[in-house]
C-alpha cells in the first residue's frame, strides 16, 4: 500500500515508518518538525516538511503522493501542558486534524488508522480497561482525542472514511534505528537512561504510598515494535472500529529502576516525590478486542527486554538525535 505518515519523524512514527517500509509499503511522512527530527525519518520514506495547520499543505502532499492509507501520529501530547495551555491541544489535535480528514474525503483517500490514547477514558472504573467503559477524561489532551475520535465516526458515518483508533498509554523501547527522543522528555524509562548515561542526577518517583505492592504507580509498557504491528495489522480493517492496546500486564515504576539498573549495570538515584493530581495507582489496557480481531499478540512482554532495547539505542545516541 501507500501510506501517507503524519508525525513520522516522531518517537512511534518514525519507527512504524521504518516496519512498514521493510514490509514492503511505500511511504510518505509529513511532519512539521517541531517535536519530530529530520533524522528519525527513514531515508526510504518521501518527506513532506509541512503542518497540518496548513490546510493548503496537506491537501498538496495527499493529492501529490495519492495515498491509499493515512497513519495519523501527528498530535500534542503533555497532559501537563495542556492544562495550561488547551487552546493549543484543541486546535491542533483537533480542528487542524479536519483539514487532513477534509484533504482524503477531496481525493478519495477512505483508509485512516488513528493513534489516540486511553486517557480518552480518565480515572478507569476498572483494570484492565476495555472498549466498554466510560470514556471521560480529565485532561484537555485527554479530551481533545476523544474529540477527534467522535468526528471520525461522523466522517465514516457521512463520507465512508473507514478508519482504526488505537487507544494506549506507555510506548516504550526501540527499534535497531530509532528510539525515544523527545525535546521535553517526560517518559519514565527515558528519564531512568538519562540517568544511568550521567546526563541526569536522579530520576523522580511521584509517590511512594499508592495501593500497590510497593507503594508505586502500576503502568502497562508496550514495545513500540509490537505498537508499530496493531497500526499495520489496522491497515488491512475493512470496517470501522476502536481498540484499546496493552500487554494486559503491568510494571511499578520502582520495578522499571530496578530493570533498567540491572540491564545498564548502573547505578541510579531516585529522587521521592509527592504524588502528583490525578495519578491512579494502576493503568493497564486490556487487548482481548484486538487479539480476537486483528490477531495482534505481543511479542515483548518482558520489561527488560523493553529497557534492552532502548538502552541499545540510547548508547548509539546519548545525545538523541543532536538537532
Amino acid at each position: 500500500m501507500r501510506i501517507l505518515v503524519t508525525g513520522g519523524a516522531g518517537y512511534i512514527g518514525s519507527i512504524c515508518t521504518e516496519e512498514m517500509l521493510g514490509r514492503g509499503h511505500e511511504v510518505a511522512v509529513l511532519d512539521n518538525l517541531s517535536e519530530g527530527h529530520r533524522l528519525a525519518v527513514d531515508p526510504r520514506a518521501v518527506f513532506y516538511h509541512a503542518d497540518l495547520a496548513d490546510r493548503v499543505a496537506v491537501g498538496l502532499a495527499v493529492r501529490e503522493f495519492a495515498p491509499e492509507a493515512v497513519m495519523h501520529f501527528a498530535a500534542h501530547a503533555l497532559v501537563g501542558e495542556s492544562m495550561t495551555n488547551p487552546s493549543k491541544y484543541f486546535r491542533n489535535n483537533v480542528a487542524h486534524g479536519l483539514h487532513l480528514l477534509d484533504a482524503m474525503v477531496e481525493h478519495g483517500v477512505q483508509r485512516f488508522v488513528f493513534s489516540s490514547t486511553c486517557a480518552t477514558f480518565g480515572i478507569p472504573e476498572k483494570m484492565p480497561i476495555d472498549e466498554s467503559l466510560p470514556q471521560r477524561p480529565i485532561n484537555p489532551y485527554g479530551e481533545s482525542k476523544l474529540m477527534f475520535e467522535k468526528v471520525l465516526r461522523w466522517y465514516d458515518e457521512i463520507h465512508g472514511l473507514r478508519f482504526t483508533a488505537l487507544r494506549y498509554f506507555n510506548a516504550a523501547g526501540a527499534s535497531e534505528n530509532f528510539g525515544e527522543d523527545h525535546r521535553i522528555e517526560t517518559h519514565l524509562i527515558p528519564n531512568i537512561l538519562k540517568v544511568a548515561l550521567g546526563q541526569k542526577e536522579a530520576v523522580d518517583i511521584y509517590g511512594t504510598d499508592y495501593e500497590t505492592p510497593d507503594g508505586t504507580c502500576i503502568r502497562d509498557y508496550i514495545h513500540i515494535l509490537d505498537l508499530a504491528d496493531a497500526h499495520i495489522r489496522a491497515l488491512d480493517q475493512t470496517v470501522s472500529g476502536f481498540y484499546n492496546l496493552g500487554t494486559g500486564g503491568g510494571t511499578s515504576v520502582r520495578q522499571v529502576i530496578e530493570a533498567c539498573r540491572r540491564v545498564t549495570g548502573r547505578a541510579i538515584a531516585v529522587r521521592e516525590k509527592p504524588r502528583r493530581p490525578g495519578d491512579p495507582p494502576r493503568l493497564i489496557a486490556g487487548s482481548d478486542k484486538i487479539r480476537r480481531e486483528l490477531g495482534w499478540t505481543p511479542r515483548f512482554q518482558d520489561i527488560e527486554a523493553i529497557v534492552g532495547s532502548a538502552w541499545a539505542w540510547h548508547l548509539r545516541h546519548p545525545g538523541g538525535y543532536g538537532d
